[in-house]
């Protein structure tokens, strides 16, 4: 059953960017384009709202036309079917940003004149449920918490840094940031899960403060399901700024040796490491990632725990397959020249996976270009965080672009809905100022290799 309103104004809500097609919402005649204002009465102010209103078995749902027009809509469905409706902005208004001063706050290390995007800093309870995004606490009302406990919204990702409320507010710029175990005993208290992390600087928070703060977030297993140890990420651009600086490789490794110990008694008491330290810690002090067994389930992949195992792995897997094939590395059956681009920090584990490969497919020459950070400064070495004038410098000064096959990018260099680098060059640009284009992969080890081949694997070997 439809009703018409009369024609109003635009109100905020839902707007829809697409209908799945036989969906109780296409059914419905909803369209893309069109505003979810409310459901059963319940404002539409976010997708985590929206599914919680649209779990009634019978909706009425308040949607206004784009020219204005509203329509009441009423269903009946399956409490757990879903509409079938994608949206514009999963959350439909504003982000809720930081109200923190971090002494190591990313975003006041950049320089001006990048896009505005890049300067926002979140700190959205809804980020974090609906993409895993690490939240303070500081900025929740009352509101906000009764929310959290009555939708029961869980997992969150929490970003703890230090359990001591002198060495978290020092830490965090503002005395919001005292009293972070309280909160977090509330929320386990709920039955909230919650993944956490600690930013280390060092001399501040390290040390004697990470076991605390280890200890701390381990007694409120299993609600905190995991802790993950990440180094402070400077850039050249830290003027005026708390003088912080980076870890050095004997106190990287006095920090891994810190969290194994962790990680054997957490194992023997809760059968699970619940510590995992980020995959920079390993390349700041020179040692090999750990195997796969020691990252569990990867819980922490988005944030850096386990993503160069997680390749070394895949790419060994797809080697597995060619040698059980018995056949040759490129599909042509000649010889075949690629490229691989990268950060810094990557360079070594990529160098050597290369290496590997070669030995398994001899008909294909790889090569490592590792691109040094020059616009944020060289103690940058992610590949995310590499811009396109970085690439396209290091790139033009080889030469011998034309020589390769192909020349293989990481899709982290991106901005993930467009072919846009931080400094806001596009792909298309890059591709003309080194005078050929660039093949843009995801970071999975098996389209690496396949790439690189030249060719598909399938489960019995590579497939021409």
């Amino acid at each position: 059953m439809r009703r018409r309103t009369p024609r109003a104004a635009l109100k905020p809500g839902a707007v829809i960017a697409a209908v799945e097609p036989g969906s109780i919402a296409q059914e419905a005649g909803l369209g893309a384009g069109d505003r979810i204002v409310s459901i059963n009465g319940a404002p539409a102010t976010d997708l985590i709202q929206l599914h919680y209103a649209a779990a009634q078995p019978r909706l009425s749902i308040l949607v206004q036309r784009p020219d204005g027009q509203e329509l009441l809509v009423e269903i009946d469905k399956d409490e757990e079917e879903d509409l079938g409706l994608r949206f514009e902005d999963p959350l439909f208004d504003r982000i809720v940003t930081c109200v923190n001063r971090c002494i190591f706050c990313f975003v006041h290390q950049s320089p001006k004149g990048l896009r505005r995007s890049l300067y926002i800093m979140d700190d959205d309870l809804r980020l974090s449920v609906l993409d895993a995004n690490f939240i303070t606490l500081t900025n929740w009302t009352e509101e906000e918490w009764q929310r959290v406990l009555e939708q029961h919204l869980s997992p969150l990702y929490i970003s703890v840094h230090a359990t001591d409320d002198d060495v978290r507010a020092f830490l965090m710029g503002t005395e919001r940031a005292r009293g972070i175990m309280g909160q977090l005993r509330r929320l386990a208290q709920a039955g909230i899960v919650m993944h956490t992390q600690l930013v280390l600087c060092p001399g501040i928070n390290d040390g004697p403060q990470l076991d605390r703060s280890i200890a701390d977030l381990a007694s409120l297993f299993p609600h905190v399901r995991t802790i993950s140890v990440v180094p402070v990420g400077l850039t050249r651009f830290r003027r005026h700024l708390y003088p912080l600086r980076s870890y050095e490789p004997d106190e990287a490794r006095a920090v891994l040796r810190q969290v194994r110990w962790w990680q054997r008694r957490s194992l023997a008491e809760r059968g699970t490491r619940l510590v995992f330290a980020a995959d920079e810690w390993y390349v700041l002090a020179r040692r090999w990632v750990p195997p796969a067994e020691a990252y569990e389930e990867f819980p922490q992949l988005a944030n850096g725990i386990g993503l160069l195992r997680k390749l070394i792995d895949e790419v060994r897997q797809a080697e597995r397959e060619i040698r059980r094939a018995g056949c040759l590395a490129a599909g042509s059956g000649g010889r075949r020249r690629v490229l691989w681009v990268t950060g810094v920090s990557a360079s070594a584990v990529l160098r050597a996976l290369a290496g590997r490969l070669a030995r398994v497919a001899p008909g294909v020459e790889i090569e490592v270009e590792a691109v040094v950070n020059r616009f944020y400064g060289p103690t940058v070495t992610v590949a995310g965080l590499l811009t396109g004038g970085d690439l396209r410098d290091a790139l033009a000064a080889r030469g011998d672009l034309a020589s390769f096959d192909a020349v293989l990018l990481p899709d982290v260099t991106l901005k993930a809905d467009a072919p846009v680098f931080l400094d806001d060059m596009t792909l298309d640009e890059l591709n003309r100022a080194v005078g050929r284009p660039l093949e843009v992969l995801p970071v999975d080890g098996r389209a690496l290799v396949e790439a690189s081949l030249g060719l598909a694997l399938t489960s019995s070997g590579p497939a021409g």
